[in-house]
């Protein structure tokens, strides 16, 4: 089984590329982040044509994710389902081929004075307690996304410019270290155990091109699922160039990864 978190940055601007790397790719399941469309705006009819579902909680300008699966998906799930009142579409679920599949767009957090910085730290505490009351560890789960965290300092690529900041310090580390105690595992760590893998890239001062890049979005899951994890990459060459309608790339690449337990090795 086949799959992948990408942080399109408006599906709106790159629709196009969307479809093409469908086809390419193939992937089995696909979460998405930062729509930036309201749900009647995605795609779902073009996605269909291709073969998928689409599981999508959008918001208009702002935020937005989804999750498109070739089987169809069943109990899909908007939202934390908490009391917490929160009007930003981060996150969608749904089961699909009998595993739990969910698309998260942690809070940024802009920066340590921000109000929007306490409100990414609570985020994170409400997501644990959210796996904490619909799943078990003992279930198959993947929790993937853009997580906005470098959980190492290897994933961080200009220490003396970024550790510190909203996306590298101990108490958003400290909070994602608290969601893994859920019981959930970094698949992608593994097959690059040395760090220096980055998944997003500041649009300035050729990031892309000089490598000035964190390792920000991520692929969880419980162990039964994570012990049939085979292969994790950076798709760099969706991050580089443009389409032929002019199209530019995200600031975020794709992440893939592989389960070769699902009886859809490819």
């Amino acid at each position: 089984m086949l799959v992948a978190t990408w942080n399109i940055n408006s599906v709106r601007a790159r629709r196009g590329r969307l479809l093409s790397w469908l086809e390419r790719h193939q992937p089995d399941v696909l979460a998405l982040q930062e729509l930036k469309v309201v749900d009647e705006e995605f795609p779902v009819d073009e996605v269909r044509e291709l073969g998928y579902h689409a599981t999508v909680h959008g918001q208009k300008t702002y935020n937005g994710v989804a999750l498109l699966s070739r089987s169809e998906p069943s109990d899909p799930v908007i939202g934390m389902g908490d009391e917490v009142p929160d009007d930003h579409a981060r996150i969608v679920g749904a089961t699909i081929e009998g595993a739990h599949f969910l698309s998260c767009y942690f809070p940024n957090g802009a920066n340590l004075e921000s109000d929007k910085y306490p409100y990414k730290l609570r985020w994170m505490e409400r997501l644990r307690g959210y796996l904490d009351r619909r799943f078990s560890p003992d279930q198959p789960v993947v929790l993937m996304g853009d997580f906005n965290v470098a959980p190492f300092a290897d994933d961080v690529s200009l220490p003396d410019q970024l550790e510190g900041t909203v996306l590298a310090n101990d108490d958003v580390r400290g909070r994602l270290a608290a969601i893994r105690e859920f019981g959930l595992q970094d698949v992608v760590r593994p097959f690059h155990p040395e760090g220096g893998v980055y998944t997003w890239w500041d649009y300035r001062g050729r990031g892309f091109e000089r490598n000035h890049g964190l390792r920000i979005d991520h692929v969880y899951a419980t162990p039964c699922m994570a012990s049939g994890c085979v292969g994790a990459m950076v798709d760099r060459e969706e991050r580089h160039g443009s389409t032929d309608d002019g199209e530019g790339p995200s600031d975020h690449a794709p992440l893939l990864v592989e389960f070769a337990s699902s009886g859809h090795s490819r």
